[in-house]
């Protein structure tokens, strides 16, 4: 589980392709203090196990699905990309749920300046994605914990404080690149108890009786 708090710039050294895959190596200095084979390591918001260790710098290897479903087919050497450990016991929780496990790409559309140092973010996201973004919810873009400012049909509007902009890829991102996105895990299990899926019938008045509420 992390939080998308990016801990660090991680910059991409080898993308070797492989039966099934590919295997990514990057190069880094914090997330590896701790790091062993088998850590999990966010890569612009794609939850990946790290396989090979070297004293700055990992390797970990990504699925076809993994690759199909996010922008880590698009990396070269020489990219950057966003890193973050998992969040451990008794930490302070900074941004929001946000497991690794990205929902689709989206359309990076305009990234302006909007003053002091802030930027304006516009993002178009696919339908799988837009039923679950709310103004002032949160959603994580390549990794990023993010706050909705707006929503219209499909395109969000995100602020982007200085810092983030100075700390994570997004200063290195241009129009029509693609971004990953994951929404808000709680979005999804609201709308699966609201949509009966998961039991049939709905949430309704009567079954929240039925509860004792």
């Amino acid at each position: 589980m992390f939080t998308g708090i990016i801990e660090e710039l991680g910059v991409v050294e080898a993308v070797e392709a492989r039966s099934g895959g590919a295997r990514l190596s990057v190069s880094c200095h914090t997330v590896l203090e701790d790091a062993q084979p088998g850590a999990s390591v966010s890569v612009n918001g794609v939850c990946l196990t790290v396989t090979v260790l070297r004293p700055r710098a990992f390797a970990a290897d990504v699925t076809m699905e993994t690759l199909r479903r996010s922008n880590l087919d698009s990396l070269r050497a020489g990219v950057e990309v966003n890193l973050e450990r998992p969040l451990a016991a008794g930490a302070r929780f900074g941004g929001h749920l946000v497991q690794g496990h990205v929902d689709g790409t989206g359309e990076l559309i305009s990234l302006d300046p909007a003053g002091g140092g802030d930027w304006w973010l516009e993002v178009c996201v696919p339908r799988e994605v837009e039923r679950y973004c709310v103004e002032k919810g949160s959603i994580a873009i390549d990794g990023i914990s993010l706050t909705i400012a707006s929503v219209a049909e499909d395109l969000i509007r995100v602020a982007v404080i200085p810092h983030t902009y100075a700390n994570t890829n997004l200063r290195t991102r241009r129009a029509g690149d693609r971004l990953n996105l994951e929404c808000d895990i709680l979005a999804k299990y609201v709308e699966r108890l609201l949509g009966g899926r998961a039991s049939g019938g709905g949430l309704t008045e009567e079954r929240l009786r039925e509860w004792g509420y």
